[in-house]
């Protein structure tokens, strides 16, 4: 094991405002981490979340969510007083709660509301040129995505394509050229509005760049998350159709997802547009290399969640309720990850060998096949292995710790696994069978279960190991991220800051530090 890191969302902070954020606590994990001996902080995509708080369903592939915006760094930005936070979003969470999304975000929403005030009062000259800096940078995205939020704020929630037809008059492309010359042509409607949401993600991306240049000088890197979809509800869909299958009235004709197998006797409908693959060539891919490009602006490594959709994906007609009768059809694989290659250059994409490759993992559980594995290892992208399905009831023996590739990133369990207490006492396969397939690498038990999936992680061949935090802390099903398949109660754990001990971190350090590979 070459080098390892801790799983956890940003949302899972401990902070007083009901959810975590890019304050103070997110430059203390980092510090914890580096305690630990940890030089990999894992995250999950960091776009605006849905109303459940799903990261994997945004309203942009591109901008970041602001409900992770600090008020303590506001404050000291000057952007609110303590007594705007008090009054707008009091500091009345217990640190240790589940978020409650609704309410977060009504009062994020408000206290983001008073910054943008001040920030037009008080005509700051240094911090105007800092914001129309950014809004010039990241235009493409940025003014997209600022028209699309304003415009549903406009409509009260209505799909994009219901909206008013007098606002598909309006030529995005034409735009771009400076932030004075794209509100020039915003409707004066959502004129307002549209400078709102732009000033949000300054100040989302402002907060981010701090913490992610701390994590590098702390010599830690941030591990992203890239979903291969976007949501049929997003400024991307509604800004670029025609790379979307949509029918003349903009709704959808085929939805992703995955087709029935031993886990889903009808398989899983995800319900996120499929690509016209065909549209994207036409354009030299220009949207996939853009969105990579922003990607890596937030992040030093990111895996491609359901990286086997670029070699075929499931795309079921999307008047369907469930994901049987769908059809594979080819993705654009080699093609694709050519064009991708040649945008990137540089000594951090340039593998042992001496072969360039992309910052990239590839997110390959499930369903793949010979010729998935064989465009991964084509391009030298590590793929994935989980040590829950090693041992479990799928019993996945490449997973296991002393068979699985060197080219892997070895997780425990993964946002959308149990934690590894919950799996162990939960897990359906036999008793007897799940602990003699343990006991041939480790003594098993419920008390320290945990502690012998971090430890057989860290020792196994793989070239990177990561762990969840809830299985560093010992946790249970009540801490456990997602449910993949149930909509509600998901994305929520958070943790306390008192947990994160110099003890804890002090035995993370020992175990990663005295791993031998089995």
């Amino acid at each position: 094991m070459r080098s390892c890191g801790v799983l956890l969302h940003p949302t899972s902070l401990p902070s007083p405002y009901g959810i975590g954020d890019l304050g103070r606590s997110a430059y203390r994990f980092v510090d914890w981490l580096v305690e630990a001996g940890q030089g990999y902080w894992q995250i999950l995509p960091l776009g605006p979340v849905d109303e459940h708080g799903s990261p994997y369903k945004s309203a942009s592939a591109f901008a970041g969510n602001e409900l992770l915006i600090s008020p303590d760094v506001l404050v000291e930005w000057e952007l609110v007083g303590r007594g705007d936070v008090e009054d707008l979003c009091p500091p009345d969470f217990p640190a240790d709660c589940h978020v409650d999304f609704p309410a977060v975000r009504r009062r994020k929403t408000a206290l983001l509301d008073r910054a943008f005030s001040v920030f037009l009062q008080r005509k700051d000259p240094e911090l105007r040129a800092d914001f129309q800096t950014f809004c010039q940078a990241k235009a493409r995205w940025l003014y997209p995505f600022a028209w699309y939020s304003a415009l549903s704020e406009l409509h009260g929630g209505l799909p994009w394509n219901r909206w008013d037809r007098k606002y598909a008059a309006v030529n995005l492309e034409t735009a771009f050229s400076s932030y004075e010359a794209s509100l020039g042509q915003v409707p004066k409607d959502i004129r307002s509005a549209f400078e709102r949401h732009c000033f949000r993600q300054f100040l989302f991306f402002r907060q981010w760049g701090g913490l992610h240049r701390y994590a590098r000088e702390q010599g830690v890197s941030i591990f992203g998350d890239i979903p291969i979809y976007v949501a049929y509800e997003s400024a991307d869909v509604w800004a670029y159709p025609r790379y979307f299958l949509l029918d003349e009235n903009g709704s959808p004709l085929e939805v992703a997802g995955v087709p029935p197998d031993y886990f889903n006797a009808t398989g899983q409908l995800w319900g996120n547009l499929v690509y016209r693959w065909d549209a994207l060539r036409e354009d030299g891919y220009r949207w996939w290399i853009e969105r990579l490009r922003a990607v890596f602006d937030l992040v030093d490594l990111a895996r491609i969640d359901h990286f086997r959709g670029l070699e075929a994906f499931w795309s079921v007609p999307a008047w369907h309720a469930t994901a049987e009768h769908g059809r594979w059809i080819p993705g654009p694989g080699e093609e694709l990850l050519q064009r991708l290659l040649a945008e990137w250059a540089g000594p951090w994409n340039v593998r042992g060998d001496g072969r360039r490759s992309l910052p990239i993992v590839a997110e390959d559980l499930g369903h793949i096949t010979p010729p998935v594995i064989a465009l991964r290892k084509q391009f030298g992208l590590p793929g994935m292995a989980v040590l829950q399905f090693a041992f479990g009831t799928s019993q996945v023996d490449a997973f296991l710790p002393d068979r699985v590739d060197a080219d892997t990133v070895m997780y425990s369990g993964t946002h959308d696994n149990d934690t590894s207490r919950g799996w162990f006492i939960r897990e359906v396969l036999p008793r007897r069978e799940l602990m003699d397939r343990l006991s041939r690498y480790c003594r098993p038990s419920p008390e320290t279960i945990h502690w012998s999936m971090i430890e057989l992680a860290f020792r196994s061949r793989s070239e990177i190991a990561i762990v969840p935090l809830q299985d560093v802390l010992g946790l249970d099903s009540d801490a456990r991220m997602n449910t993949p398949g149930t909509p509600h109660n998901n994305w929520r754990w958070r943790f306390d800051d008192a947990a994160l001990t110099d003890d804890l971190a002090e035995r993370l350090r020992r175990v990663s530090a005295e791993a031998v590979v089995v």
